[in-house]
């Protein structure tokens, strides 16, 4: 079912680090003005964590990479080999309104579809299979994607504003830049009535403020 009238679908063409990845959608929730598919691609080995997560138990379960801590919930996310997205849903559209499970469950069945289209089996989860771990990808939830082996496949973050609602998901199933591109149109297509592209152009010197402010800094990283 679609959940949107019309949608824009950002392929961010710059590989980002964590904490400029992080501070983009940040600009995307203040200054959307309609709900918005931003995909994109990380710039090194980044990993992240989420609002409420514990730093020292996400360092521990994966070395070497760097850290970011998202402004949504959800658990430790390796993405390294993952397909990311955002969407951000305006205040004004009716999604906004819905319970949080109910907006997950939306726009996974969306991103299901997508994925199956695709050649991917996936399958929402029941909520039965849940383990309490602390790394995303072996603690499915609720309404998270579980791939034909039962072992969870997708799964994602949320946080509302006075602005709307902001959506962070992860894929565990990386692609190439072209299949990247048609997996974003199908489920921008499976989201939507109708999309176009989009290009956004946020001002570096807004992104580099967000990112010393933020995301960048020990405290936020570290605060818990």
């Amino acid at each position: 079912m679609e959940v949107f009238q019309t949608l824009r679908l950002w392929v961010d063409p710059l590989r980002r680090s964590g904490p400029e990845s992080m501070a983009v959608d940040e600009w995307l929730l203040e200054t959307a003005t309609a709900p918005l598919l931003r995909v994109y691609r990380w710039q090194g080995d980044w990993a992240s964590v989420g609002y409420f997560g514990k730093i020292a138990e996400a360092q521990a379960a994966i070395p070497r990479v760097s850290w970011v801590r998202r402004w949504t919930g959800g658990g430790i996310v390796d993405h390294r080999a993952d397909w990311t997205y955002t969407l951000v849903v305006p205040q004004a559209e009716p999604l906004a309104s819905w319970r949080g499970a109910e907006i997950y469950r939306a726009i996974h069945a969306a991103l299901a579809d997508a994925l199956v289209a695709e050649g991917i089996a996936a399958r929402l989860c029941g909520g039965g299979e849940e383990t309490g771990a602390a790394l995303c990808f072996e603690n499915p939830v609720n309404h998270d994607l579980l791939g034909p082996d039962g072992r969870k496949l997708s799964g994602a973050g949320q946080r509302r504003s006075r602005q709307g609602l902001l959506h962070q998901g992860s894929v565990l199933a990386a692609c190439g830049e072209l299949d990247s591109q048609q997996r974003a149109e199908a489920l921008a297509g499976r989201l939507a009535r109708c999309w176009q592209p989009f290009h956004a152009q946020p001002e570096p010197l807004d992104l580099a403020q967000r990112v010393t402010a933020r995301y960048a800094r020990d405290g936020w990283t570290c605060r818990r």
